[in-house]
């Protein structure tokens, strides 16, 4: 079929299904929503079967569908109304929760039911489970919504009458007065939630310092305390706060807008603060389960199991800074002095990477010269997994890469990605070339012209996709909590295999031919050369592109990488 997705920003649930429809041999385009008449001009351009709108934060126009169907993914079950139905979800602690398709007319997320599928929602960050969980419940049901429009013959439910076991609950937007935290009278796991419900978007407002700021994430401490409010802690660019019994991490911070000021943006908690920030103790980090009996917050983790060594990371919304990108390097050169045969990368859930982090670039004095050190530091860290010869590496993805994480896990010997996960293998929507030796392995793992279309296409694409192509090596079909044991379950087997030492010995040839054919110094120095003029170039479009992904606005028209 013809299906014209519509959405107000192509995020990460709108990237999955236009890759998984795209998989089904749908012709699938893309328009972003507010703009009215260019929706009835991709109309009657398009001439769509179907109009599908996986992420909608206006209502779709009478005319439009009324003359066509037009299908809502609504991240919550039937019967459950109103735009904040997630976020209220996470700070209720509700478990149960689930995904509904329906069809749009005059009242808000009240049109007849095509599809639902249910979700359980653990106790973590609303983007997580909607990048996660709840991803994969409304990939299921908008794929079964489609499936039963297509055959003709399906009759949508309407959310009423003895069939729904749940009564109608219309429920308003969710407002910083109800998402408030009281320092001084909540308990950590109720800080917690609320903390959780907005860690993304919108966070939740509050004061630090004297000033307003909006708190993005959280994570529980178990052994910090202090006056309930205070900060207490620093760690890995978070900062610590007391709550009324016990104390919590939080990751980023974003200042409030003054009036007809400029766009504010998150940035890492220390970073935002800068002189603000009062003298506190930084916290190191624990990396292995040795130094951390009590289980305390943090972003990078080593563990052995046998001759497996598991190195996990996770940094908020999948952005690593140069900071970032140097404890990531200092870790992975921890793990390669350890006793093991496979090394895992990644492992966890969400994000595994996304590249260099834009957000701190765009706050920086000089952000050419902060990009410049990201990316040295982003390919510094490529260029040890490259290098790895005396084991073997997986690079094991539990959800999106993009950019430069894609070209991290190209790096390793294998990869391997849960089912949900999205790819974007390029770079060129930044108005950048990119680097991180995606140009030896790009080609090497899926030709050079299928690298050449990937790059310049600019599309996502599918964990099934990418396996199709040769990508990801394997792609593991579990939820998001049970992919990080099973890829542990792998590893194990890969170690005990008998075929390793000799992957391992032929792994070291490999790259001794390799580099006698072209060091790989030579691929950094003509990747980073384009890179260069592009960064301290002041016209180079990506400087512009780069400023509005950060702001949230639309990218300026016509800005292309120039290379």
């Amino acid at each position: 079929m013809r299906i014209l997705l519509l959405a107000s920003a192509f995020n990460s649930l709108s990237q999955r299904l236009h890759a998984e429809l795209r998989d089904r041999r749908h012709t699938v385009e893309v328009r972003l929503a507010g703009d009215d008449e260019e929706l009835r001009a991709a109309l009657r351009d398009l001439a769509p079967d179907l109009l599908l709108a996986p992420m909608l934060r206006t209502a779709i126009p009478e005319d439009v569908w009324s003359a066509l169907t037009c299908l809502v993914v609504h991240p919550g079950p039937p019967g459950d109304r109103g735009p904040s139905s997630l976020d209220r979800a996470v700070q209720e602690g509700t478990a149960d929760w689930g995904v509904t398709v329906l069809q749009a007319e005059a009242e808000m997320d009240a049109g007849p039911v095509w599809a639902w599928e249910p979700c359980r929602l653990p106790a973590l960050g609303k983007s997580d489970l909607y990048r996660n969980e709840v991803a994969d419940a409304a990939v299921r049901a908008a794929l079964r919504a489609v499936e039963r429009f297509a055959a003709g013959s399906y009759a949508p439910r309407p959310q009423h009458g003895p069939s729904w076991r749940e009564p109608v609950r219309v429920r308003p937007y969710l407002r910083q007065e109800e998402r408030r935290i009281d320092w001084a009278a909540d308990p950590t796991e109720a800080v917690l939630r609320r903390l959780r419900a907005a860690d993304s978007q919108p966070g939740v407002l509050d004061t630090l310092a004297g000033e307003a700021w909006y708190l993005h994430g959280g994570h529980s401490e178990p052994v910090l305390r202090g006056r309930p409010g205070e900060l207490v802690a620093t760690r890995a660019g978070a900062v610590c706060r007391a709550t009324a019994d016990g104390a919590v991490w939080i990751p980023e911070l974003r200042r409030r807008r003054r009036p007809g000021g400029p766009e504010t943006f998150k940035l890492p908690a220390v970073t935002a603060l800068g002189a603000l920030l009062p003298a506190l103790p930084e916290v190191p980090a624990p990396l292995t389960a040795e130094e951390d009996g009590q289980r305390t917050w943090t972003d990078l983790e080593y563990r052995e199991e046998g001759p497996v060594g598991f190195l996990r990371f996770s940094f908020p919304g999948g952005a690593m800074a140069t900071d970032h990108c140097r404890r990531l390097l200092a870790a992975y050169r921890f793990a390669l002095r350890r006793p093991t045969s496979v090394l895992v990368l990644g492992g966890g859930r969400d994000f595994f990477s996304n590249g260099i982090h834009l957000n701190v670039i765009e706050a920086s004095p000089d952000p050419a010269a902060e990009s410049w050190a990201n990316i040295t530091a982003m390919d510094d860290l490529v260029a040890e997994v490259l290098t790895t010869t005396d084991r073997l590496v997986v690079a094991a993805l539990g959800g999106n890469a993009a950019a430069g994480g894609v070209m991290l896990a190209l790096a390793a010997d294998e990869v391997w990605c849960r089912a949900g996960s999205v790819l974007n293998p390029h770079y060129r929507l930044m108005g950048l070339y990119g680097s991180e030796y995606w140009t030896y392995t790009l080609p090497r793992r899926v030709g050079p012209a299928r690298a050449e279309r990937l790059t310049q296409q600019a599309l996502p694409v599918s964990a099934a996709a990418a396996e199709r192509i040769g990508l990801v090596d394997r792609v593991l079909d579990h939820g998001p909590g049970e992919f990080g044991p099973a890829a542990a379950r792998l590893a194990g087997l890969l170690a005990a295999s008998p075929a390793t030492p000799w992957r391992i010995a032929a792994k070291k040839a490999a790259r001794a031919a390799d580099e006698a054919a072209k060091p790989l110094a030579a691929y950094r120095e003509e990747e980073l050369a384009v890179m260069r003029r592009q960064f301290f170039t002041p016209e180079s479009p990506y400087h512009a592109l780069r400023s509005a992904f950060v702001r949230k606005h639309p990218a300026p028209a016509g800005l292309t990488a120039r290379t």
